[in-house]
């Protein structure tokens, strides 16, 4: 239904963390992403005990949270199509997230975004992270901007 957003993120193979969006639309984002078992990231965060690391955490609600909704009102503005423009980075300006339970190996996040403001190019909004139970993984609040880069 919204997963056409998908084919806009600058995120490929390893550093995509996004499986789905269920919901999207000017005031907010909700999406989903399954931690893969045998992730890069897990063979060392911890040797024999696996934990995803907060910065991963914090990863996969930027990609949700703000760049997906980022993008998203971005394509709406008038005059523009919603093509795959390679000159779009994401740039995260500030975070705050506290973090509240683990996430393991093999467990399904959902993450629920609402848009605080949208002006100036700067998107503001409060992040959510829960596991399969609908518990609170993490909350914050991110801020970022959707920059025009010449690669050339």
């Amino acid at each position: 239904m919204n997963n056409h957003i998908l084919n806009h993120l600058p995120y490929k193979s390893t550093f995509r963390f996004i499986d789905n969006i269920t919901s999207l639309n000017e005031n907010g984002v909700t999406g989903d992403f399954t931690l893969k078992q045998d992730a890069f990231f897990y063979e060392d965060h911890f040797e024999g005990n696996p934990v995803t690391p907060g910065v991963i955490i914090t990863e996969i609600m930027a990609q949700i949270g703000l760049v997906v909704l980022g993008i998203f009102l971005i394509m709406k503005e008038p005059g523009r199509e919603l093509s795959t423009d390679p000159s779009l980075y994401p740039v995260l300006t500030s975070t705050d997230v506290s973090f509240y339970k683990m996430v393991l190996p093999g467990q399904k996040v959902t993450v629920i975004s609402k848009k605080q403001y949208f002006r100036f190019g700067k998107l503001k909004c409060t992040v959510e992270m829960l596991n399969s139970s609908k518990e609170i993984v993490a909350r914050g609040t991110f801020a970022g901007i959707i920059k025009h880069i010449d690669l050339k």
